[in-house]
C-alpha cells in the first residue's frame, strides 16, 4: 500500500492499480502544489517520510499471530500452543519474524535501476524509483507546463540518450507511472521492497547485492537437489492425474483389482515382491506403505545432505532432524499424488481409490483419510515444485526438534531458507500475499498429522499381525 497526499485528505491506494494521470496542461495540474516553490517540495518530503512511517508500521501487523487468529478469537494460535515442544514449529516463525526484520533492515542495499531510463534509481520518486535525472525532469516539466515537440519515433530512453528527446522521456514517465499525485521521495513501501528483493532473488538478472546473490543461489541449489532426488514430483503428478498421460494408471478400486495390480504392476508396486501373498489385503496393503515410506525416507535423506550445511552439522543433529522431518515431509510431498477420488502408486502406474481405501477394516481404514484431507486443503495453496522444495527444506532444518546439540547454527540455517521461502513465494504467487502464513500454518497441521500417523502405527503393531519395518521402527523410537 502507499499513502499519496491529497488537496485535503489522506487516500488510500493500492500500489499496483494502473494509474493513468492526466495531461501535464491540464488545469487540475496547474493548480497543483507541484506547481509550488522549493520550499513547499521540502515540507511534502516530510510529511511524505511521516506518513510512510505510519504505513510501515500499519504493514509489520502483519505477522504470523494476527493471521493466525481467526474470526472466533484464537484457532490459530491455540493449534499452535496445543502442540509439545517435539512438535511446535515456533521456531520456523521466529524465523520469519527475523526474516523481516533483515527486509527491513537492507532496504538500503537494493541497487534498483532508474524505471525510465535505467540509470541507478537515487529513491522513490513521483511513485516510481527514478534517478535524480529522471525525477527532475518531470518536476520540471510539470511546474513549468512545458510541452514537447511530439515525437512518432518512440525513441528508446536509456541513460546515455535521455537527454536527445524530451517528448518520448516524459511519455516514459508517465508510461511507468510517474503520477505529480504520487509525491513521496526517498523511501521505499515495505511491500514494494519485499516484492522487489523476491524478484532479485527469483529472476534471471544478475544480483550485485552479496546477502541477495547467496540467497538466490541457496534456492537454485535446493531447488536442484529436490528435482535430482525425488523419484515423483508434483509436476509429474499432476501430469498423470489430469490424463495427459498416453497410458493412464492402473485403477484399483476393490479386491480384484487390487490382486490384479499385484500381478500386473509387481515391478513396479515398491515392496510388493516380499509382501506375503498369503496374508489378507490390508496386511499387503501396509506391508507396501510401510516400503514406499522408507523408500521416500532415502530420498529425503539424500535430499537433505544436498541442503547447503547440511552435512556440515553434528551427526547426531543431523540424524535428530531427519528423525522428526522425514514424515513431516512426506505427507506434505505425498499431497502432490492425492486427489479428491484417489491416490496414485507405483511411480504413477497405479491409482488406488480413496473409497477402496477407506472400505478395508480398522484400523487399516484410518490409515489414509486423514492424508487425503490434509492434501486438499495443502493442494488448494496451489504449491509448485520451486516452492516445496523449499518448505521441506524449511522442515527438515528445524531448530526445535528435541535433543539437538548445535541448535544455533541450525536456527540460522533455518532462518536462512525461511527467508527465501517467503521472498520466492511473494514472486511466485503475487496475487496471494498471505500464502506464506497460510503455509506455516500448515507446519502445525502436519506435526498434528503425524502424531497420529504414529499412534496408528504403534497400533497396528500391536494389535495386528504384522512387523514393522526396522528403518521405521527407528524413527519412531521415543518420538512421542
Amino acid at each position: 500500500m502507499r499513502i499519496l497526499p491529497a488537496r485535503s485528505s489522506t487516500t488510500m491506494v493500492d500500489m499496483e492499480s494502473h494509474y493513468h494521470p492526466p495531461s501535464p496542461l491540464e488545469d487540475s495540474v496547474l493548480d497543483s502544489p507541484l506547481c509550488a516553490d522549493d520550499d513547499f517540495m521540502g515540507g511534502m518530503e516530510e510529511l511524505q517520510d511521516i506518513s510512510q512511517s505510519i504505513s510501515d508500521d500499519a504493514l509489520s501487523s502483519f505477522g504470523v499471530p494476527e493471521y493466525q487468529s481467526s474470526s472466533n478469537g484464537s484457532e490459530g494460535s491455540t493449534v499452535l500452543d496445543a502442540l509439545t515442544p517435539a512438535s511446535s514449529p515456533s521456531s520456523v516463525v521466529n524465523g520469519m519474524a527475523a526474516s523481516q526484520e533483515e527486509f527491513s533492515s537492507s532496504s538500503s542495499s537494493l541497487n534498483l535501476e532508474c524505471r525510465v531510463c535505467a540509470d541507478r534509481a537515487s529513491g522513490y520518486h513521483y511513485g516510481v524509483h527514478a534517478c535524480e535525472g529522471c525525477k527532475g525532469f518531470f518536476r520540471r516539466t510539470i511546474r513549468l507546463k512545458l510541452d514537447y515537440d511530439k515525437c512518432e519515433r518512440r525513441c528508446k530512453i536509456q541513460k546515455k540518450n535521455r537527454n536527445k528527446c524530451q517528448y518520448c522521456r516524459f511519455q516514459k514517465c508517465l508510461s511507468v507511472g510517474m503520477s505529480h499525485n504520487a509525491i513521496r521521495f526517498g523511501r521505499m513501501p515495505q511491500s514494494e521492497k519485499l516484492k522487489l528483493k523476491a524478484e532479485m532473488v527469483t529472476g534471471d538478472r544478475e544480483v550485485e547485492d552479496p546477502h541477495l546473490a547467496d540467497q538466490k543461489t541457496l534456492a537454485r541449489q535446493i531447488y536442484e537437489a529436490y528435482l535430482k532426488n525425488f523419484n515423483m514430483n508434483k509436476a509429474k503428478a499432476r501430469t498423470i492425474l489430469t490424463g495427459k498421460t498416453s497410458t493412464p494408471p492402473f485403477v484399483i478400486h476393490d479386491m480384484e483389482t487390487l490382486q490384479l495390480a499385484e500381478q500386473t504392476l509387481v515391478a513396479k508396486m515398491v515392496g510388493s515382491a516380499g509382501a506375503p501373498k498369503d496374508r489378507e489385503a490390508e496386511v499387503r496393503i501396509f506391508h507396501c506403505c510401510q516400503c514406499t515410506s522408507v523408500e521416500t525416507v532415502t530420498e529425503l535423506t539424500e535430499f537433505a545432505k544436498s541442503v547447503p550445511g547440511f552435512s556440515s552439522l553434528d551427526l547426531n543433529d543431523q540424524v535428530t532432524l531427519l528423525k522428526y522431518g522425514v514424515h513431516e515431509s512426506l505427507f506434505a510431498m505425498l499431497a502432490s499424488s492425492m486427489n479428491k477420488d484417489g491416490l496414485l502408486v507405483a511411480y504413477g502406474s497405479g491409482f488406488i481409490t480413496r473409497e477402496f481405501l477407506k472400505s478395508l477394516r480398522r484400523p487399516f481404514s484410518d490409515m489414509m483419510e486423514p492424508k487425503f484431507q490434509f492434501a486438499m486443503k495443502f493442494n488448494a495453496l496451489e504449491l509448485d515444485d520451486s516452492d516445496l522444495a523449499l518448505f521441506v527444506a524449511a522442515i527438515i532444518c528445524c531448530g526445535d526438534r528435541p535433543g539437538l546439540v548445535n541448535v544455533t547454527h541450525i536456527e540460522a540455517m533455518q532462518e536462512s531458507i525461511v527467508q527465501v521461502l517467503q521472498l520466492h513465494l511473494l514472486a511466485n504467487h503475487p496475487d496471494d500475499s498471505f500464502l506464506f502464513p497460510k503455509l506455516l500454518q500448515k507446519l502445525a497441521d502436519l506435526r498434528q498429522l503425524v502424531t497420529e500417523h504414529a499412534q496408528l502405527v504403534q497400533e497396528i503393531k500391536k494389535t495386528e499381525d504384522t512387523s514393522l519395518h526396522p528403518l521405521l521402527q527407528e524413527i519412531y523410537r521415543d518420538m512421542y
